[in-house]
C-alpha cells in the first residue's frame, strides 16, 4: 500500500508538469513534446506484458525493485540532460519501470490477500488516489522554484523506496510461471477467452474514468474560459474526484459486500459511470450567462457531479474488477494476466479518447453541445451490457467469498 502511494506521489508531482518544462523552459517544438511523452505512455503500455511475465518467472520482488530503480534513474536524467535522446530514453526508462511493478505490485497484493482481496484492492485504491491527489500539490510548490528541483526530489523518492522495498518487502513469486517456455504460456493467456472478454468488456470503463482529465476540464474550460475561474474550477474537479475516493471506498465496498455478488458489483459500477454524464447532459439546456455567479456555476456544479459519479463508480467496480482478473486466471500467471489486461485497457483508452475529442470537436462544428455526453453515456450503457451478458452467459469465474466488511 505504502509502496503503491510513494509510487504516486513521485510520478504526480512530476509528470502534470512535464509538458510545460519541456516547452517552456527547454523551447522545444510541440511535436517533440508530444514525442516525448509519447514514448513514455508506449514504453509503458505496450511493455506490460513483458513485466508481468518477469514478474511471475523471477519474483514480484524483483521487479517492484527494478521498476522503482529505472524511474530513480529517468527522473533524475530528466533534471540533468535537455538533448533529444538523451530526454527520449529518460522518458522510455520512466514508462518501462511502470511497465515493470504495476503487474507484479498487484499480483503481489493479490496473493498476499488471499481470499480477502476485494478487501485489499479497496484500501489499495484508498492509498492509490492519496498519492494522485497530494503529488501535483507537492509539484506545484517545487515546480515554483525549478522543474529541475521536482525531478530530483521526485527521483530521491523513488530511491528511497527502492531501498525501502530491498530491505523490508518479503519475497513472493507465482509458482506456475517459473517453468516453461514464455510464448507458450503466452499463447496459454491468449487462449483464456473468458478473460479476453471480460478485458475487453472493461475498456469502457478506462475511457469514462480518464474524462476526468480530458472531457471534464475541457468542458469547464469551454464555459468559465482559461481564466483564474477556470483554473480553480479544474482543480475542483482533481479534488472531489481524489477525495470522495480516499474517504468513501472502504464504504463503498463493505456495502457491496453485503448486497452484491462481483458480476452485479461490476455492472452496477459501470451503469453509475454510465450515468455520471447525464448531468453534463442536463446543462446543455441551460443558458450561459456572459459572466457572474451562474456562468461559473453551470461551468463548476455538472463537471463535479460527474467527476463524483465516475469516481463512485469506479470505488463500485475495481477492487471486484481486480479479484475477478486472479479468478478467471485460475491463480496461475496472475502478473502475466494483469500486464495483458493494462496493455489492452491502455490501447483502449488511447482509441477511446481519439473517440472523445473526435465527439468534441463535431459537437463545437455542428453546434451540439449534448453529443461527448451521450457518446459516453452509451458506451458506458454497452460496456455494463456486456459484463451483464457475460455473467449470464457464465463467462465470468464463480463468485470469490464474501468479502468482511471493511472498517475505514
Amino acid at each position: 500500500m505504502v509502496n503503491q502511494f510513494t509510487i504516486n506521489l513521485g510520478f504526480y508531482m512530476l509528470m502534470p508538469y512535464l509538458a510545460a518544462h519541456l516547452s517552456g523552459t527547454l523551447g522545444l517544438a510541440g511535436w517533440v513534446v508530444g514525442l516525448v511523452m509519447g514514448v513514455r505512455n508506449f514504453s509503458q503500455q505496450g511493455m506490460f506484458l513483458i513485466g508481468g511475465t518477469l514478474a511471475d518467472r523471477l519474483g514480484y520482488k524483483p521487479m517492484i525493485v527494478a521498476g522503482c530503480v529505472l524511474r530513480t534513474l529517468g527522473f533524475a536524467t530528466l533534471a540533468l540532460v535537455d538533448s533529444l535522446p538523451a530526454l527520449l530514453a529518460a522518458s522510455a526508462a520512466t514508462g518501462f519501470a511502470g511497465a515493470l511493478f504495476n503487474p507484479a505490485v498487484r499480483a503481489y497484493l493479490a496473493a498476499d490477500a488471499g481470499e480477502r482481496r476485494v478487501e485489499a484492492f479497496a484500501l489499495f485504491n484508498v492509498f492509490y488516489q492519496a498519492g494522485i491527489l497530494l503529488g501535483p500539490l507537492v509539484g506545484m510548490v517545487l515546480t515554483g522554484v525549478d522543474f529541475r528541483i521536482t525531478c530530483l526530489v521526485a527521483a530521491a523518492v523513488f530511491a528511497l523506496l527502492s531501498a525501502v522495498q530491498i530491505r523490508s518487502l518479503p519475497a513472493r513469486r507465482g509458482e506456475s510461471g517459473r517453468r516453461g517456455n514464455v510464448l507458450a504460456q503466452w499463447r496459454g493467456v491468449l487462449a483464456n477467452r473468458p478473460f479476453l472478454l471480460f478485458s475487453a468488456a472493461m475498456i469502457g470503463s478506462y475511457v469514462l474514468s480518464f474524462q476526468v482529465y480530458l472531457a471534464l476540464p475541457l468542458e469547464v474550460r469551454r464555459v468559465a474560459g482559461a481564466g483564474e475561474s477556470g483554473t480553480v474550477a479544474v482543480a475542483l474537479l482533481f479534488a472531489v474526484s481524489g477525495l470522495s475516493t480516499i474517504l468513501g471506498q472502504t464504504r463503498v465496498t463493505a456495502w457491496c459486500a453485503r448486497r452484491k455478488d462481483p458480476a452485479r458489483a461490476l455492472v452496477l459500477g459501470l451503469l453509475v459511470m454510465a450515468a455520471a454524464f447525464v448531468p453534463l447532459l442536463a446543462a446543455t439546456a441551460l443558458p450561459v450567462a456572459d459572466g457572474g455567479p451562474w456562468r461559473w456555476a453551470v461551468a463548476t456544479v455538472p463537471p463535479a457531479l460527474a467527476a463524483f459519479l465516475l469516481a463512485l463508480g469506479t470505488m463500485i467496480a475495481y477492487p471486484y474488477e481486480m479479484d475477478t482478473i486472479v479468478r478467471l486466471s485460475g491463480d496461475r500467471l496472475v502478473a502475466t494476466h494483469y500486464g495483458l489486461y493494462n496493455t489492452v485497457c491502455g490501447i483502449g483508452i488511447t482509441l477511446g479518447n481519439l473517440l472523445t475529442g473526435a465527439a468534441l470537436d463535431a459537437a463545437r462544428t455542428a453546434g451540439v453541445p449534448a453529443l461527448p455526453w451521450l457518446v459516453l453515456s452509451a458506451l458506458g450503457l454497452a460496456c455494463a451490457a456486456s459484463l451483464y451478458a457475460l455473467r449470464r452467459y457464465g463467462h465470468l469465474a464463480p463468485a470469490a467469498p464474501a468479502a468482511q466488511p471493511v472498517t475505514a
